[in-house]
């Protein structure tokens, strides 16, 4: 981006909570059956309906708001929005838009190997509308999804670039999972971000027009759409410096086409008036009492921050690998359960994040769909702390482990003679010697300091014993004999 611009960035996060039933009526709240028969008169706005507001959304919400530090409302109200779409069978959606139920909250997350603050304006409850379907010939409405229950969470323009943006959506994403309070399946839509985007002169104070892409349901098109839309911008105006910015950008609601890796207009942005909000007159005030907010707030679950300064602090990993491991709540938890009898739990993070997953990635599958057991992983671990086997035997028994998840380390060592390691001294000293003889000038190096010349000699052992000589006799042999010369 060109320097002298400023980015600013909003985004509003929709995630569909996890409730068996929808938010105003007992319909079911499950994705993927048949259209149309996950739903109730409530949900399809016949005449004469009433809404009953589900008791476990609110308890959801107040839970993200516990999380996020946020001040719950002691008195919210619901309100309606109206707008006329197929998808929308009463003609209006009931949200909070005066009075909503969570007010202000942070959140942190790590930007390019920094962490960093963000802020949140509001999150509020709302009923989500339909979908609409198009096929050659018509348009159909499903109306499953009709009355599912909603937390929008709107930032604060905090985020000055696509990077930022996306860090913040995976935070939320990370605390709405770990409180266990959505799915937040992107492919099934269950979490959705629409960014609201803007560019400023550095000097500027006051912010200029913003455009908003809305329904873009992964971390890469958040970034690409941000990134096309203040190119898109900054174009705009630098072949315009003289107009008004209002004149230059059209504020509208746009959509990100992921082939074309463009944005195009849907419509010329709405205000509050044209969705002529009004009070809910079918739902009293929602009064949350403080006792009731101090009692979720006992049992909120280990959140992803805490967990990342836990595996920091008291387990020794990096803080990048500690974020690496908290991302993918599964992982973690699958980390977690590995911990119990495990010796090294730097190193089984290793094993995990990188020699495990990528094995797993280039299969296609996960330690869940092969059933990898997380004792079996801790168990290879504690073979190369226990010196059984070598960190190379120990790559060839993963292999054989994701291609025989059944099978335990120890069954393979036992089943495979080539994984017992050589500690025979007659049988390592002769190599030795050999090795030594044979590199004089990394004699010379180790004797000059070089530290990289001592790891070179255990090497060349290793590979000459094809990685089955025990690395702890071969550099105690290694030692005595540099010191006798």
């Amino acid at each position: 981006m060109k320097d002298n611009w400023e980015i600013v960035v909003g985004l509003e996060i929709h995630a569909q909570l996890n409730t068996q039933s929808k938010i105003f009526s007992s319909a079911s709240n499950h994705f993927g059956d048949e259209p149309n028969t996950n739903i109730s008169a409530v949900c399809t706005g016949q005449p004469g309906v009433l809404p009953v507001l589900n008791k476990e959304v609110v308890r959801k919400a107040i839970q993200f708001g516990v999380a996020i530090e946020a001040n719950i409302s002691e008195a919210s109200t619901f309100d309606r929005k109206s707008y006329f779409y197929p998808d929308c069978p009463k003609n209006f959606q009931i949200t909070q838009f005066f009075h909503p139920i969570i007010q202000g909250g942070r959140v942190f997350a790590e930007v390019e190997g920094k962490e960093k603050e963000f802020f949140i304006s509001f999150a509020h409850l709302e009923e989500d509308a339909g979908s609409f379907k198009h096929f050659k010939k018509f348009g159909a409405v499903d109306y499953n999804r009709s009355g599912a229950p909603l937390i929008e969470i709107v930032s604060k323009p905090c985020m000055h670039s696509a990077v930022e943006a996306a860090s913040y959506a995976r935070a939320i994403r990370s605390i709405l999972l770990y409180l266990g309070v959505s799915d937040c399946n992107m492919e099934e839509g269950s979490i959705r971000f629409d960014a609201n985007v803007s560019v400023k002169k550095y000097n500027e104070q006051t912010l200029r027009p913003k455009t908003e892409i809305k329904n873009l349901n992964s971390f890469n098109f958040l970034q690409l759409a941000i990134n096309k839309e203040v190119e898109r911008q900054i174009d705009l105006y630098e072949k315009h410096p003289d107009k008004d910015p209002k004149d230059v950008i059209q504020s509208g609601t746009y959509r990100f086409d992921a082939e074309k890796k463009q944005v195009f207009l849907m419509r010329s942005k709405e205000g509050a008036d044209d969705y002529r909000y009004c009070p809910e007159p079918d739902l009293p005030p929602l009064i949350i009492k403080k006792e009731e907010v101090e009692k979720i707030k006992t049992e909120i679950p280990e959140l992803p921050r805490q967990r990342i300064i836990r595996y920091h602090q008291n387990l020794g990993l990096s803080l990048d690998t500690a974020h690496q491991m908290v991302e993918q709540k599964t992982i973690s938890e699958f980390f977690e359960k590995a911990c119990n009898t495990c010796k090294n739990k730097k190193s089984l993070a290793n094993w995990i994040l990188v020699e495990f997953l990528g094995r797993l990635n280039e299969k296609k599958e996960t330690f869940f769909s092969l059933n990898l057991l997380p004792e079996n992983i801790a168990s290879l671990v504690n073979l190369i702390e226990d010196k059984t086997i070598t960190s190379r035997m120990a790559k060839q028994i993963a292999d054989i482990m994701v291609d025989n998840p059944e099978k335990s380390p120890e069954k393979i060592v036992e089943e495979n003679p080539e994984f017992k390691p050589v500690s025979d001294l007659s049988t390592i000293e002769p190599l030795v010697n050999a090795i030594i003889e044979k590199n004089p000038d990394s004699i010379e190096d180790y004797k000059k300091g070089r530290k990289k010349a001592f790891a070179f000699l255990v090497g060349q052992v290793m590979k000459e014993t094809k990685g089955k000589a025990n690395p702890q006799i071969v550099s105690d042999l290694i030692h005595k004999k540099l010191g006798d010369l």
